[in-house]
């Protein structure tokens, strides 16, 4: 997708309005497999200064839209979960007994749900390439329901499978029919199972959603990749059926990156993706050890930090990011609240 000045002439034209379903729709996750990462061509320094007041509105709010959702950087954790993925669905292809599966998992803002959704749409566009033109829905992607049941479980693989409303006189093991029904004939080989740490199997109710859920597995051909908040503290292996689901499955950990090469690379990647008109080579990059200690090495903080700090710069018309910038951006309350972000933060008063 390119973002560039759009046509002032008619009213709709709001880059900033632009919104989208959310991913466990169909709509919405076709509209997340068929949208390009966004790239923007920034005018030439005198043809920005020439600019009149209406237009360089525009612009910049173009800019912001780019700005809002940089690009997904490929780190080597979203590449090795893009690769177990692959692998476990060429291995589970003529399987007939318990498919194997995989869980994702880690601390908060490090990457799990962006590596499930690039996972998805790396298979999607592989399916789609392979058979083009076909009505398949090659992948499903929920997340486990809040205080979840049976039911809603089912109704979670409805909704983005798109089946008309169900009333309440469908009980669970209609929808659930109804369901496999549509996934079988849908050819789905990969569904893709979000914030798995909402179910606790220390829990009648979690009992029930992972005997739903098993159920799921053993009648649909496909591979099953979960991703959640530490599982392996969440009571999701406990027991019998916590058990099970630890023997057919692989777990890949993510974690805040190191201090090493490929999170300078990672900054540097970054940086080039920025579109400021007075911003400094290599400033980023240089900076790349206070990044790190501000942000933990989290990435989904960094991507935070930098968005936040590029979006600053066009409103307060600096046109770049400085070290001052980075330090009166505020990010995630656990990375605020620690002495390694190195900012004035105020501290709690003695006594």
């Amino acid at each position: 997708m390119v973002v560039n000045i759009p046509d002032t002439s008619g009213d709709n034209d709001q880059p900033g309005e632009v919104r989208t379903d959310p991913s466990t729709t169909l709509a919405g996750w076709r509209h997340f497999v068929d949208t390009d990462p966004a790239v923007f061509d920034t005018l030439d320094e005198q043809q920005w200064r020439s600019m009149s007041q209406p237009l360089r509105e525009v612009y910049d709010e173009a800019r912001i839209a780019y700005h809002s959702e940089l690009q997904v950087i490929r780190t080597s954790t979203v590449k090795e979960i893009a690769h177990q993925g692959r692998l476990l669905t060429l291995l589970n292809q003529r399987e007939h007994g318990a498919r194997r599966g995989m869980i994702v998992s880690g601390e908060w803002t490090t990457g799990k749900t962006t590596a499930l959704k690039q996972l998805g749409r790396l298979h999607e566009l592989r399916i789609r390439q392979r058979f083009p033109g076909s009505a398949r829905i090659p992948v499903v992607y929920i997340t486990a329901p809040l205080r979840g049941s049976p039911r809603k479980l089912a109704m979670e693989f409805a909704r983005i499978l798109g089946l008309p409303l169900i009333s309440p006189r469908h009980n669970t093991t209609d929808v659930t029919s109804a369901v496999c029904q549509v996934m079988i004939e849908a050819r789905t080989d990969l569904v893709l199972v979000d914030e798995i740490h909402l179910m606790n199997l220390a829990t009648t109710a979690g009992e029930e959603l992972s005997d739903h859920l098993k159920y799921f597995t053993e009648h649909l051909p496909a591979t099953f990749v979960y991703a959640g908040i530490n599982v392996e503290h969440s009571g999701l292996f406990t027991g019998i059926r916590g058990s099970q689901l630890a023997g057919r499955s692989i777990l890949v950990r993510t974690g805040p990156s190191p201090l090493t090469a490929e999170w300078r690379s990672l900054v540097a990647t970054m940086e080039n993706t920025l579109r400021l008109h007075r911003h400094e080579k290599d400033t980023l990059a240089q900076l790349a050890d206070y990044l790190h200690q501000r942000t933990g090495g989290m990435i989904g903080s960094l991507s935070h930090l930098i968005r936040a700090a590029s979006i600053t710069a066009i409103l307060d018309d600096s046109e770049r990011i400085t070290n001052s910038t980075l330090k009166s951006i505020r990010i995630d309350h656990h990375n605020e609240s620690s002495d390694r972000g190195g900012t004035d933060r105020p501290r709690k008063a003695a006594g």
